[in-house]
């Protein structure tokens, strides 16, 4: 992690969503370090209280629980924020689900789960955030996934739902450039957190999928929250200052795999 990293994010406001797990608490944690001043939300609210003590580097952070499929949740998290700090120079969208099912067996109701999480709750979120950002010249850094990258069966809703986000991305970035908002996204690989747990995987399950997790990434391991965390930090920080409209696989090479 640069010194001027940490130096420019010094005394900015972010609101990170998905903040009371996997990457979005690994993001929180550093963020907090790197003396950010942070609004933090996430569904499951003792998990939040157990994020923001370990925030413990300067001021403490604001935390607004909310469900972000609910549309009244996303408003009251982010007015809270700006009613909070006055101003927002960062907005971090990690909060996401999984649900496991192909083409013969997704219901309505899956795919509409995954989408209101995972695009409809960001698209209002980043609406909300953008005259904000545009007032501190600041950034967005979404959450995406490889599976925006390539095609994986049985999770047809959640693979749908990342080239979405991508491509939310590329739009929102070309059409803040000229205001000299930056918005980029970070696609992770397979990383340990309780994403695949939720999603419907029992235990036997995940253990079976982190062992073929070995062969399908080029590394040979999964990753670490910690490891995303850190590029999202960059990608927020003026290191790149010139950084917009992009896509960043964090997933040790499983973007560039072709199995044969």
């Amino acid at each position: 992690m640069s010194a001027s990293m940490g130096r420019s994010l010094a005394g900015k406001v972010a609101l990170i969503t998905g903040a009371s797990s996997g990457i979005g608490a690994a993001t929180s944690v550093l963020f907090s370090k790197l003396g950010v001043k942070l609004a933090l939300t996430g569904r499951k609210e003792d998990n939040l209280q157990k994020v923001g003590q370990q925030c413990s580097h300067g001021e403490k952070p604001l935390l607004v629980p909310g469900d972000l499929a609910k549309e009244e949740d996303v408003k009251t998290v982010f007015d809270k924020t700006v009613n909070h700090y006055k101003k927002l120079d960062i907005l971090v969208n990690c909060a996401g689900i999984i649900e496991l099912g192909n083409i013969e067996n997704t219901t309505l109701e899956q795919y509409d789960r995954v989408f209101n999480i995972n695009v409809r709750s960001v698209y209002y979120m980043t609406m909300l955030a953008a005259p904000y950002l545009i007032k501190t010249q600041g950034n967005i850094v979404n959450v995406s996934s490889v599976n925006g990258i390539r095609s994986f069966p049985n999770v047809l809703a959640y693979n749908m739902s990342k080239v979405a986000l991508d491509q939310l991305t590329r739009c929102v970035a070309l059409e803040l450039a000229e205001k000299q908002v930056r918005v980029n996204n970070v696609n992770p690989g397979v990383i340990i957190t309780e994403l695949q747990k939720r999603g419907g995987l029992d235990d036997e399950a995940y253990a079976k999928f982190l062992e073929r997790s070995k062969e399908t990434h080029a590394m040979g391991r999964p990753g670490q929250p910690e490891e995303v965390a850190s590029v999202i930090a960059f990608l927020a920080s003026d290191d790149a200052s010139f950084v917009t409209g992009a896509s960043v696989p964090i997933d040790g090479g499983r973007h560039a795999m072709c199995p044969r």
